[in-house]
């Protein structure tokens, strides 16, 4: 069985990884309607228009802003 003859470094560990997910196609970003004001948002991520995220207010927006 081969062994290795050097350990792959993090570095290189990493722009390999982020090669082979470019290479993939996958599109990991999925975009969402906000379940609160409708606005399209990513997944898992803070709504940018009203601030919320799953039904908890995150960021403070102005009431002049909605």
């Amino acid at each position: 069985m081969a062994l290795q003859k050097r350990r792959r470094g993090p570095a290189r560990t990493g722009h390999q990884r982020s090669a082979w997910m470019r290479k993939s196609g996958a599109n990991h970003m999925v975009v969402q309607p906000c379940a609160n004001c409708g606005a399209p948002r990513i997944a898992h991520r803070v709504c940018m228009s009203c601030g919320q995220y799953r039904g908890e207010q995150i960021i403070a927006k102005p009431a002049a802003e909605e």
